[in-house]
């Protein structure tokens, strides 16, 4: 199995261990004298199976994210990357969104608001960042595909 499938799999779990509370949830309790949809010890022993299931692609998906090395930087290390390159450009994104608001001003006696940065400045190297997530977005997918999980 490729890293992807695991990682798709993951995904799908993940997906179905939400739906599953949701049908706990349903049939948690019942009037009495009535049958719940679901039976709740069916419902717990899926929720045991795929738990389990989890668990061991997420083992699976952590060790070879940190054996799988792309040039000199591990699988683990451009993930940590990616994830803070992704934080910073949407934080920065907010900031610059505030920062190019003006307001608008009737008279000259009203006060005059303007931003502490140059956006201009801001924005490029915001497009440089976003381009350096892209590329590291690329080579961790470029690994996905080729690695087999251990």
């Amino acid at each position: 199995m490729k890293l992807a499938e695991a990682l798709q799999e993951r995904a799908d779990v993940q997906k179905r261990l939400s739906q599953l509370m949701v049908r706990l949830r349903s049939n948690a309790q019942v009037q009495e004298g009535e049958e719940p949809a679901e039976h709740p010890n069916d419902l717990l022993r899926e929720l045991n199976e795929l738990i389990t299931r989890l668990e061991e692609l997420i083992i699976r998906i952590n060790k070879t994210n940190a054996a799988t090395l792309d040039g000199t930087e591990s699988l683990t290390a451009l993930i940590a990357r990616r994830d803070c390159l992704s934080r910073k450009i949407s934080m920065l994104r907010e900031f610059l969104e505030e920062a190019s608001h003006l307001a608008s001003r009737a008279t000259h006696s009203e006060i005059k608001i303007k931003s502490t940065v140059s956006v201009s400045e801001q924005r490029k190297e915001l497009d440089k960042l976003a381009q350096e997530l892209r590329q590291t977005d690329t080579r961790i997918q470029k690994c996905n595909w080729l690695t087999e999980l251990l």
